[in-house]
């Protein structure tokens, strides 16, 4: 099928140690020919922290794609009416944004932006990033699995001696993950190992 020409939507939120290892992904569907609108949360648009610095993100990302960052619930509300994105990606999904997913809460553009995608049948995948996945976000992650049109970059451990709840998606899968999403199949398997010390 291959991704060239199609509109995907690239929102990012706040799992700050792992937002580097997205955008080589972002350049990934870029080359392909995909053309890649970014979206952020107030998390990833205000917080520098150890990882990343806020503005540093926003330039590479406005730089990588050539599109306007969408940051904020009004921007994003007229992807579902316009039909604007074929696939809305949310890589690194957050812990925080599963749960708020899972239980219908909207408050920011990321969540927006799926609610408003959702709503034309649409697929929508995620690439988790939490360290409570095998905690209290099992259920959420439960949940999601079970819904519609949503679909997950395969993931597993990342870190199982040291944070052995954690869950992060292979990040490297995301562009195949991608093309299965958009046929409204999930790419398989779905638990995979990571390499860890």
């Amino acid at each position: 099928m291959g991704l060239a020409g199609t509109r995907i939507g690239l929102a990012l939120t706040g799992s700050h140690c792992t937002i580097d290892q997205v955008f080589p992904q972002i350049n990934r569907l870029v080359e392909s020919g995909a053309i890649v609108i970014p979206i952020i949360t107030p998390s990833v648009d205000q917080s520098n922290t150890r990882f990343s610095d806020a503005g540093v993100i926003k330039a590479r990302l406005a730089a990588g794609t050539g599109n306007d960052i969408i940051r904020s619930i009004v921007d994003a509300e007229p992807i579902g009416p316009q039909k604007l994105l074929d696939l809305l990606i949310v890589a690194p999904c957050t812990g925080n944004t599963l749960a708020k997913l899972a239980n219908g809460i909207i408050d920011t553009a990321v969540l927006m932006a799926v609610k408003s995608h959702l709503r034309n049948l649409r697929p929508v995948l995620l690439a988790i990033s939490t360290n409570d996945g095998l905690g209290l976000n099992a259920r959420n992650i439960g949940v999601l699995l079970s819904a519609k049109n949503i679909f997950m970059v395969p993931f597993g451990q990342d870190e199982p001696l040291q944070k052995p709840n954690s869950l992060v998606s292979k990040m490297d899968l995301l562009p195949a993950a991608a093309e299965c999403a958009l046929r409204k199949e999930q790419l398989q398997p779905l638990l995979v190992f990571h390499e860890f010390v």
